[in-house]
């Protein structure tokens, strides 16, 4: 024997029939939207993953990139020269949009009660001496402790020396001269 429901229930089983009739197979459209103007937009501020890399702000004009940037935050010499000098250390972390180089502790076979650390910024999309920092950290190990250890300052400048000197000669290959 059914139980006799309650015209609520049969009220709301009505609607929600009604409501699902009325999700028939309308034709779906699969092409492009014809949004007007999108091509506009898209030609003024590029995509996504454009042509010239990764683009989120700005314009797509030529001549907008300072030489040398190659569509990263950062001086595109400075950051390969970077890494071409650094290449012995191990490296912890380099975040190309950013700027930012950060080795690994690496000890010398030939002091192994020493070790160092290099962090490198590289601070803009130009290639200049004031561009680039440079900071050395060290430590010592004294009875089975590794200890903070002043470094000179002249390793920092000497590594700074080293990454101009590499930027330059790419920028002079890449010209060709």
């Amino acid at each position: 024997m059914p139980f006799p429901s309650p015209p609520s229930t049969r009220w709301t089983a009505l609607c929600l029939l009604a409501a699902l009739a009325g999700c028939g197979a309308a034709p779906v459209s699969t092409k492009p939207s014809d949004v007007p103007g999108e091509s506009r937009i898209r030609d003024r501020h590029g995509t996504l993953l454009g042509e010239n890399g990764i683009k989120l702000f700005g314009t797509k004009r030529d001549g907008d990139e300072a030489p040398g940037t190659t569509g990263i935050g950062v001086n595109a010499w400075l950051w390969r020269a970077t890494l071409d000098t650094l290449d012995f250390l191990p490296l912890l972390s380099a975040d190309p949009f950013g700027g930012l180089i950060l080795s690994d502790w690496y000890q010398p076979a030939s002091s192994p009660d020493e070790r160092l650390k290099v962090q490198v910024a590289i601070k803009d999309q130009r290639l200049r001496a004031d561009a680039l920092k440079v900071d050395v950290f060290r430590q010592v190990r004294r009875d089975g402790a590794w200890l903070d250890s002043p470094t000179d300052p002249a390793t920092s400048r000497e590594i700074e020396d080293c990454i101009l000197t590499r930027a330059r000669e790419l920028r002079v290959a890449q010209a060709g001269g």
